[in-house]
């Protein structure tokens, strides 16, 4: 092997130095940076499989819906809050289970659903279960802890039923100008919210037929309470 000059011996002799004080800290790095990339190619997978596994059976609880079959919906709705608690069908099934629930008269498994999607389900489907359990709580002459589901909702669409229900509310407790004052906050608020154009993305014709059965029925619990338009 031909000898080399004096020059790379020099050079060899940095890079053996350099490598001596930097070398395990890059293959450090490098060994950090690829077990990085394997978790988080690890964590795509099982958010996937979580996500794949969590809509068979949210498949099977809407079918169960359906079909009136209580029990089957008990055990779908059960095993998607234990095991896939924080995928966005939990949430959804939540909800279907609630709705199956209340439907066939067991009002305490459809609190019980509701409250759990009220914990932990995120903005919309959150508000509708405030919503739908202000409702049973309103059935069951709970005004107080009907009203405080009806504290604040997070888009501008909710507030219209928020305010809509509370009126409800207040209207059961003989609240009479109270009820009122919230029948008339949530025609304003209607109205702003057609004018933001975010009533939905629906078609604008079905739309506008909405937002007017919507006021006819709140003028008419108006009217009902003698309060003015």
């Amino acid at each position: 092997m031909a000898a080399y000059d004096l020059e790379e011996q020099e050079q060899i002799a940095e890079i053996k130095a350099w490598w001596k004080q930097y070398g395990n800290r890059l293959v450090n790095a490098a060994t950090v940076i690829a077990l990085l990339v394997l978790a988080w190619q690890g964590w795509n997978w099982y958010q996937r499989n979580q996500s794949t596994q969590a809509s068979m059976i949210y498949s099977v609880l809407q079918k169960a819906a359906q079909d009136n079959d209580t029990q089957k919906v008990k055990a779908a709705s059960g095993e998607l809050l234990e095991k896939f608690g924080r995928t966005a069908y939990a949430e959804m099934g939540a909800l279907v289970s609630a709705k199956a629930m209340a439907d066939s008269g067991d009002v305490q498994t459809a609190k019980a659903q509701l409250v759990w999607a009220v914990e932990h389900a995120t903005n919309e489907l959150r508000d509708l279960a405030r919503l739908r359990l202000a409702a049973l709580l309103l059935d069951e002459k709970a005004y107080d802890e009907a009203l405080k589901q009806l504290e604040g909702a997070s888009g501008l669409a909710f507030e219209v039923r928020f305010l809509d229900m509370r009126g409800d509310v207040l209207a059961a407790q003989g609240k009479k100008a109270e009820a009122v004052a919230a029948y008339q906050a949530a025609l304003a608020k209607q109205e702003e919210l057609i004018k933001s154009g975010k009533s939905g993305a629906v078609g604008q014709e079905w739309q506008g037929r909405a937002n007017a059965v919507a006021r006819e029925l709140i003028n008419q619990k108006i009217d009902a309470l003698g309060g003015a338009k």
